[in-house]
């Protein structure tokens, strides 16, 4: 029997305005189809910031910039946000859900070419996937979904928190070192792609 029909809230969630359930699988087990459609959405969204980063991080390997260590960052972090991207399809596709195929974003990030700037982007970027994953957490539950919920806020909503905190912490030392917003660069720069260590403990946690 197909599934009915259910009445859609407004949300700010990425829900997949395209998706079609697997009404046949035979593992689905209280997955509501709005619960359903949003993971289906997330990953994309996820995988839309995991793009954006490797594209940050292509710039800072440009020979005009030269910031390798700073590139290195990014690329590290865009691989992050594609295994959380596969994660969560992992998990839809576990509860017996079905992944709709879309068209991945352009970065949009083309205008950047500085360390704050780029710094910036990721930590807003952090900042509107945590308020996604408190938002379809909350989702879960009012549709009495209790395991996605559990999952959402471990899994996905949890290593958010200390990122964004040392994400935080490294944009307030690019700005006391002295970085610049442009392609001007300057000795900041060279500091900022020196601090290594900083710049690879950010961890997803």
């Amino acid at each position: 029997m197909a599934e009915l029909s259910v009445k859609r809230l407004k949300t700010s969630l990425p829900i997949c305005k395209i998706h079609r359930p697997f009404v046949g699988s035979r593992v689905k087990q209280n997955l509501p189809a709005v619960v359903e459609e949003s993971l289906c959405g997330v990953s994309t969204m996820l995988m839309e910031i995991a793009y954006r980063l490797d594209a940050l991080a292509n710039i800072f390997e440009q020979d005009d910039i030269a910031l390798p260590r700073v590139a290195a960052f990014f690329h590290e972090h865009s691989e992050q946000e594609q295994a959380q991207a596969e994660a969560m399809l992992d998990y839809l596709s576990d509860r017996g859900g079905q992944y709709c195929n879309k068209d991945i974003q352009r970065p949009g990030c083309e205008e950047v070419c500085a360390v704050i700037p780029a710094l910036k982007l990721m930590l807003g970027q952090w900042k509107e996937e945590m308020a996604v994953m408190v938002e379809l957490s909350q989702l879960s539950k009012e549709h009495s979904d209790p395991h996605s919920a559990s999952v959402v806020k471990s899994r996905f909503l949890g290593p958010l928190v200390p990122r964004i905190k040392l994400l935080g912490d490294l944009l307030t030392n690019a700005r006391r070192v002295g970085c610049t917003i442009d392609r001007s660069g300057g000795f900041g720069e060279y500091l900022i792609n020196q601090l290594q260590e900083e710049l690879t403990n950010v961890t997803s946690g």
